[in-house]
This record gives C-alpha cells, structure tokens and sequence, in this order.
C-alpha cells in the first residue's frame, strides 16, 4: 500500500477491491481482521472500516462465526408457474441449501385466511427458514399451509422434506404459482439478522400463493431476498 492523501481506511478498500476484481473466486474468504491489520500495519478498527465499505459495494459479505468472503453475482430466479428455487439454483450450477427456524402450527391470521380461502382462525402449518445458495443466506421465507387439506404435513416437515417433498407425501404431487407481488423494502434488524446483512439494506419482497392441481391453494407465503444476492425474473407462460 502507497502513501496517499486518502485515509488509511480507504486505501486498504482500494487495494482489496484490486485484489478481488485481479482474480479472487467468489466465496473466497479474506484474511481474518488481524491478519489484515498486520499486513497493512493498521489497528483492526480502520480495517473493520475497510471491510464495511467494501461490503457497502457489494464485494463481500460476512459470515457470522466464519469470516469475510467474496461476493457472488446475484442468482437469477426467473419466476414462472411451475420454477422451483432450488431447482433454479441448482440449473445455476450453484448448490441449494434450506435452513428450517420453526414448524408450528396455530389459527391462521386474516391474510393468511383470505389467500388460503379458509374460515377465519383455521388451523395452518406456518413454517418459517432460510434458502443458502453455495452456503450464503439470499432468502428469509415464512409460509402457511391449510392443515385440514394436507394431512401428515407436519410429520413430513418433521422428517426433514423440503416443500415439494412435504407436499407430495399429502398427496399433491405437483402444485404451480397462482400469483406473485413484488414490492422493495428496508430490511429491520430482525430480517437484517436472518439475511446476515445489515440493517437498512435493500431486500425484494415477494408474498405469493401455490395451488394443486385442482387450483386449491395449498401455500401462502412471503419471502425476502437480500437484494444485491438474487434476481428475480418474472418469465410469461
């Protein structure tokens, strides 16, 4: 590093930005702060600075307990009827992964009520996660399921199944996108947390309703993307 009227913070920024546009594979992991506060003769404060602005960029993101690592393009999801997002990130040549928070069920809520055509207060599965794409939080999902229609459901979510295999095991084998709405927001604290990214930070809203194949609605759901880790693509049918 040279000197420079900029400050140091800034330098290092530059430097590591060279460094990752020069060669770095994404989800290569950056030197641990220490490491980089020695190399750059630097407290780890100005570097942590560095670091922040560069993930500002969209060059890094952190892992909570595994380090810094660098930035992936954004996955593209094309939303049609029949697309699966595990099946879309696997066509990506990158490897799906879910992390499932909460199974519960309880009465569902108006909103829920109304997607789903159920009475008020029937009783809904809401299942709540998050989707990985190569090991890196892109999604937060919490869904609801019409219990009286899906018998067995909680015992598949139970055993491990992801949806498509929870929802084959109640017998609907096969189930499409009645509609999506996408809208922009600012993640919280709480969506920050989930997404591991911080707080403020763009995400894409996306509240949608599946059906079977008899057009009984068999998922409601809302889902935010971190918004600079997916592209979303809404493909005509």
């Amino acid at each position: 590093m040279t000197s420079s009227d900029q400050p140091l913070w800034r330098q290092i920024t530059d430097t590591l930005r060279d460094e990752i546009a020069g060669g770095l594979a994404p989800g290569t992991r950056l030197p641990t702060e220490a490491q980089l506060a020695r190399r750059f003769a630097v407290n780890r404060h100005t570097v942590r600075r560095a670091l922040a602005a560069l993930a500002e960029e969209g060059q890094v993101h952190a892992r909570r307990g595994a380090g810094v690592f660098v930035m992936a393009p954004p996955m593209d999801y094309p939303l049609t009827r029949h697309t699966r997002f595990t099946a879309a990130l696997a066509a990506s040549g990158r490897v799906p992964g879910r992390t499932i928070v909460m199974v519960q069920p309880g009465p569902a809520s108006v909103a829920e009520a109304e997607a789903l055509t159920l009475d008020a207060d029937a009783p809904v599965l809401r299942v709540e996660g998050t989707s990985l794409s190569d090991g890196v939080t892109v999604s937060h999902f919490r869904s609801a399921f019409p219990l009286a229609r899906l018998p067995g459901l909680e015992a598949a979510f139970a055993e491990g199944m992801g949806v498509t295999q929870a929802l084959a095991a109640c017998g609907v084998a096969e189930y499409t996108r009645a509609w999506t709405r996408l809208s922009a927001r600012l993640a919280d604290s709480l969506l920050a947390g989930h997404l591991q990214i911080r707080p403020g930070g763009a995400v894409i809203r996306s509240e949608s309703l599946n059906q079977g194949p008899d057009g009984e609605p068999v998922e409601y759901g809302i889902t935010h993307f971190a918004g600079d880790r997916v592209t979303l693509t809404v493909m005509p049918e």
